[in-house]
């Protein structure tokens, strides 16, 4: 794989992110993916991973703006920097109620690539940040 195609691999999964097309993000997936998901475990597989989308979908509702991708020189990993404007819809266990809150923060992401797939994806935010923000929010309301 080469760079521009790792590159390309990384905003087509981004770009079905902000469709919410679930099945266009798979499809950018090995079978074998390995999500370490925010200050959390590692969770394997596309089975694992779409359930993941699944809770997300019901706890959050999240678009992408400013994506900055990288790659290395072989295309076997890429970076990707954004910023995430969402709403709080279903609270989750150990985080604050939800009550459609707002937020906004910087996040990343880390990939490494194989035979044209994402084979790991390593998510980053603030998860503080991003608590402090909804609670205030919670406060408002």
């Amino acid at each position: 794989m080469t760079r521009d195609e790792a590159i390309s691999l990384i905003e087509r999964y981004y770009a079905a992110f902000n469709t919410g097309d679930h099945q266009t993000m798979l499809d950018c997936l090995a079978d074998d993916i390995a999500h370490d998901v925010n200050q959390g475990g590692r969770e394997t597989g596309k089975a694992a991973f779409r359930a993941f989308l699944g809770r997300m979908d019901k706890a959050y509702r999240e678009r992408l703006t400013d994506i900055a991708i990288m790659a290395s020189d072989d295309g076997s990993r890429a970076a990707a920097e954004f910023v995430v404007h969402g709403e709080y819809l279903q609270g989750e266990e150990g985080l604050p109620p939800a009550r459609g809150q707002r937020y906004e923060l910087p996040a990343g992401a880390f990939f490494t690539l194989a035979d044209g797939l994402i084979t790991r994806v390593t998510v980053y935010y603030n998860l503080a940040d991003w608590i402090a923000q909804v609670s205030k929010e919670e406060a408002a309301a």
